[in-house]
């Protein structure tokens, strides 16, 4: 019998959102195969968005949004839609780190996307 393996969904880690029109935005991302709910930081000098990354130094160290669904930008930059602004909850479970971030980066990154009116929970 073949077992089947549910992957994620876009939006499926958003518990709740004022209106979609205000918190999503389409954006752009600079590099890499993304999935729905990844944390993303914003490239201070070109305005992109890639993965959050705490040991960066070009803006992507600080949270900012979260990716709607999936995206491809391994052969350069793609357009995606990303909740970039609350109010918004989502759950804290569905959210995607790459790397290995540590427990106070995590609490940080959720501290950071709550200034944006996204709540973790």
């Amino acid at each position: 019998m073949t077992t089947l393996t549910e992957g994620t969904h876009p939006g499926g880690f958003l518990v709740w959102e004022a209106h979609r029109d205000y918190t999503r935005e389409t954006i752009t991302v600079a590099a890499g195969t993304l999935a729905p709910g990844t944390v993303l930081g914003q490239i201070t000098a070109s305005g992109k968005y890639a993965a959050h990354d705490p040991n960066a130094t070009d803006g992507t160290e600080t949270a900012v949004a979260v990716l709607w669904g999936k995206a491809d930008a391994s052969g350069g930059d793609a357009p995606a839609v990303a909740v970039v602004r609350g109010p918004a909850i989502v759950n804290r479970h569905d959210l995607i780190f790459t790397g290995t971030p540590s427990d106070p980066e995590i609490a940080a990154a959720h501290t950071a996307l709550l200034d944006a009116g996204i709540l973790v929970h």
